[in-house]
């Protein structure tokens, strides 16, 4: 059974002013309930993950200051939100949503998280609507505890995973790969393991192009027993913090490449959703579910 982390905390503990594109983590799920792609049965709702498994990936005196609203204003400032209790609660719950979906991943084949893909969580400071990497912790997790020794990330977001690959710089066990508008947020890009940079206004063919000359070689090259795959919809043209050209068919293929390729190959898979700003929510809402929507159709 396809296995997908959502709560209210996703969407209601955000502050006013910042709801939109966030109503996503409401209406997402109400989505594919009308139509029929999930059923409550489909939906868990993560507790928020214990303390000592997030200090395997984060910074003991980041973690403290952050938990006690202790950041600077000019650090608060670069992550975008306000800082609150409630704020910090929602990022740990969103953490344990990926590490169980992960779990279902091991289980199901596949495990998605309606929130997530926080990548420019770096492991002592947060940016970008990030505070912590639930992508990274998971990998953790999975390293640490679940005797899973190849990792391979793959982060489509149009923004470069930054925190992710400042995380596992050197941890060989982890790959990280991200394929990113070049021109974009954040403007001083870390190294990942495998960084491709896209020119602005790249359409679907040569996204895909890309993306399909590229992810099966990795495949065969890092040869992981597990991916993480971020699949932010903000490579949509219509998106406001995005400056790719893609269109939502577009980017349901991209996401038929991945989770194809993880089906062939019998690799589990945790899905984050990421990023997705369109003026149009409806834009968002339709490319995130075509991402549920084929997990459907491949595994179940």
């Amino acid at each position: 059974m396809l296995k997908i982390a959502w709560s209210d905390a996703f969407a209601h503990s955000l502050p006013e002013g910042h709801r939109f594109p966030m109503a996503k983590y409401d209406l997402l799920p109400e989505q594919l309930l009308y139509e029929g792609t999930i059923t409550e049965a489909n939906l868990f709702a993560p507790a928020p993950l214990p303390e000592r498994f997030i200090l395997d990936t984060h910074c003991p005196t980041y973690w403290q200051r952050l938990r006690q609203l202790q950041l600077t204003p000019s650090e608060i400032r670069k992550t975008g939100f306000p800082l609150s209790d409630e704020l910090v609660n929602r990022e740990v719950i969103i953490m344990n949503g990926t590490v169980q979906a992960a779990l279902f991943a091991l289980e199901y084949g596949i495990g998605m998280n309606i929130a997530g893909g926080t990548h420019h969580a770096f492991t002592n400071r947060g940016e970008g609507f990030c505070l912590l990497n639930d992508i990274a912790i998971a990998a953790n997790y999975l390293l640490n505890y679940k005797g899973v020794n190849k990792i391979l990330v793959v982060d489509l977001d149009v923004h470069q995973g930054n925190g992710t690959a400042q995380i596992f710089r050197d941890e060989p066990r982890v790959f990280t790969f991200s394929m990113h508008c070049g021109h974009n947020y954040p403007f001083h890009k870390e190294q990942s393991d495998l960084d491709i940079p896209l020119a602005e206004g790249t359409d679907d063919a040569a996204y895909l192009r890309q993306l399909q000359t590229i992810l099966p070689r990795l495949l065969d090259e890092v040869q992981p027993e597990f991916i993480f795959f971020q699949s932010g919809v903000d490579v949509l043209a219509t998106d406001k913090l995005g400056k790719l050209g893609m269109t939502i068919a577009g980017c349901k293929e991209r996401d038929r490449t991945v989770l194809e390729l993880c089906k062939r190959h019998a690799l589990p898979v945790a899905v984050s959703m990421g990023g997705g700003y369109s003026k149009q929510i409806a834009h968002i809402i339709e490319a995130h579910a075509n991402t549920f929507r084929l997990a459907q159709q491949l595994w179940f």
